[in-house]
């Protein structure tokens, strides 16, 4: 028996024999675990972080197919990883297990609703709301483990959400610019993160079967634009259609590093560097000539500030706690 999600919550999974599954730590040392934890999150931030880049690459290709075919050929990638990680007997017990697939199937329309608005913004010109959003999203996870999950915030992480608030009340008071898409990936992405951890199933197991939720809708829509001719993808332009498949590897490839750090890093160390990523956005908004008027800045100023707050206090306790058990020990 495997707990799951709130105290009340228990769900009856199997667990898999280790000689079933693929030894991907090897023979790591500690100082090796830590190195290639490291690298693994950079590669996992920096390309969520630069992510953008790709999508004002392809800003003649509306949001919506942009989103379909990155659904169609996360599927491949997705199955060859699976493949090589052993893992296909968790994407089984997910797709026969009626709550666990109830659960994945509220999950993948969330994170297919924040991934559509994140493309649209960015084809817009609105990267600095989408970088908003993923900065305001752990505060936001902070906020709904009180309400849902019972936790309890410090002094500190309350002050840090303050300051967040205050930060996307200046941009709304402003008359520049209600925050409605920072505050849509923040909160879609929050919810995302709340559904599946109700689900006792792995990172790369969890996206496949979601994107095995949204295929059909997403063939059918393929199929519907390329009858009407409004298809971008096409074989007669060998480019575009290389750069849409490589929308498969853009969405996995990020997953599977983060999933590989999060084994070998601690978590408080893995969430201070999340941040990389609305960092990198914000220059890459900046780089694309997007106005940074006074109410942006002052509203980062004040979720950079809160950021800070928040990150310290992590560490800050994460030390407390492992200074506890080293004493206990």
């Amino acid at each position: 028996m495997i707990r799951a999600g709130n105290r009340s919550t228990v769900y009856d999974y199997p667990v898999l024999p280790m000689e079933q599954q693929l030894n991907i730590d090897g023979d790591e040392s500690p100082q090796e675990r830590a190195r290639n934890g490291i690298i693994a999150a950079l590669i996992a931030y920096v390309s969520w972080g630069v992510l953008p880049l790709y999508f004002i690459l392809m800003k003649d290709v509306s949001s919506l197919e942009l989103l379909v075919q990155r659904v169609i050929w996360a599927i491949p990638f997705g199955a060859l990883i699976i493949h090589m990680r052993r893992q296909w007997p968790e994407v089984r017990y997910a797709l026969t297990h009626k709550r666990m697939l109830a659960y994945l199937t509220a999950s993948a329309i969330f994170i297919a609703g924040n991934w559509l608005v994140y493309i649209w913004a960015v084809q817009q010109e609105e990267i600095f709301q989408a970088s908003l959003g993923y900065y305001i999203n752990p505060l936001l996870f902070a906020v709904f483990g009180v309400f849902f999950f019972g936790e309890k915030l410090s002094r500190l992480k309350i002050i840090a959400i303050v300051l967040a608030a205050v930060g996307v009340l200046i941009l709304a008071s402003s008359g520049s610019e209600i925050p409605v898409i920072a505050l849509f990936l923040g909160t879609s992405f929050t919810i995302y993160g709340v559904i599946r951890k109700k689900v006792v199933i792995g990172g790369m197991p969890g996206l496949f079967v979601e994107t095995l939720v949204l295929l059909p809708l997403s063939l059918a829509y393929l199929f519907w634009i390329t009858r009407s001719g409004e298809a971008t993808f096409s074989l007669a332009e060998p480019g575009m259609a290389m750069l849409l498949v490589l929308a498969g590897p853009l969405t996995v490839v990020p997953l599977l590093c983060f999933a590989l750090a999060a084994r070998r890093m601690k978590l408080s160390t893995l969430g201070m560097m999340q941040f990389i990523a609305p960092t990198l956005q914000f220059l890459v908004g900046l780089a694309n000539g997007e106005q940074l008027t006074r109410a942006h800045i002052m509203c980062f100023a004040c979720i950079w500030v809160a950021v800070a707050i928040f990150s310290w206090d992590v560490w800050r306790s994460t030390r407390v706690q492992s200074g506890v058990s080293a004493d206990a020990a």
